[in-house]
């Protein structure tokens, strides 16, 4: 696994949370590919390090960051270690996110959705924050959020799509908070672009594996955001295309 201490100024620098597994080890694969320095953050230290030893016997420069978002010491500490390895960053993927209890609305409770939006709302926030500063040094900074079409009030309420037919008070409304603190930022720190990506129906783990669209597909629109061209941010894709809120 790489661990050097400096990264050349072409180089183009990306830090991925919950990025052992799924999604978010997927797309530090494809990112890896294209020749980024991958940070590879990991809640799970152990799991965390064999990702990276994966990635890294694949060709990837990649550097483990242990990284529980819902820790202000952890997040902390994972500033000072990308610090160690670069002085910048480009890319921020805020990919870590969990689904709560598959449980109905009726037998939902208040302490059902604190652990959910600790991870999928405060704990993006809390790691879009302390990373600002190494995005503001970064070329051409952006910051992909992992949304989904749950999150979207036009998606939710149509009955042709599948997101309208799991009745569910986490996830959903945690993911829609995600889409509004998403366009905040856009709208509020201009010099760094915030986009939304929906994976889509994907197999992880998430959801048992019973997805219809393979890790590949549900990493393209995060690909695509973290890679597009400048200019664009407040946008919300999936990767067929723009998506209504």
């Amino acid at each position: 696994m790489s661990e050097s201490h400096s990264t050349s100024s072409s180089t183009t620098t990306v830090l991925i949370t919950g990025g052992n597994k799924g999604l978010g080890y997927e797309t530090a694969r494809r990112l890896g590919a294209l020749g980024w320095r991958i940070f590879l953050g990991s809640r799970d230290e152990a799991r965390g390090r064999e990702a990276s030893e994966r990635l890294a016997a694949g060709g990837a420069e990649v550097t483990f960051v242990q990284l529980d978002v819902t820790s202000d010491d952890s997040v902390a500490a994972a500033v000072q270690t990308v610090r160690e390895s670069t002085d910048r960053l480009d890319v921020l993927i805020n990919n870590a996110g969990i689904t709560g209890e598959l449980i109905g609305p009726a037998a939902t409770l208040p302490q059902h959705l604190v652990p959910v939006f600790g991870v999928n709302v405060v704990g993006t926030v809390r790691v879009t924050h302390a990373f600002l500063p190494l995005l503001r040094a970064g070329h051409d900074p952006r910051v992909v959020m992992v949304s989904s079409g749950a999150g979207s009030l036009t998606i939710i309420t149509d009955p042709e799509r599948k997101e309208s037919t799991f009745p569910h008070l986490m996830y959903p409304t945690s993911k829609a908070a995600l889409n509004m603190i998403t366009i905040q930022y856009a709208k509020a720190i201009p010099e760094i672009r915030f986009n939304l990506a929906d994976p889509g129906f994907t197999a992880t783990d998430l959801n048992g594996h019973q997805g219809t669209q393979t890790v590949s597909e549900g990493t393209d629109a995060i690909v695509e955001l973290a890679v597009t061209s400048p200019g664009q941010t407040g946008q919300y894709r999936d990767r067929d295309g723009a998506l209504p809120w």
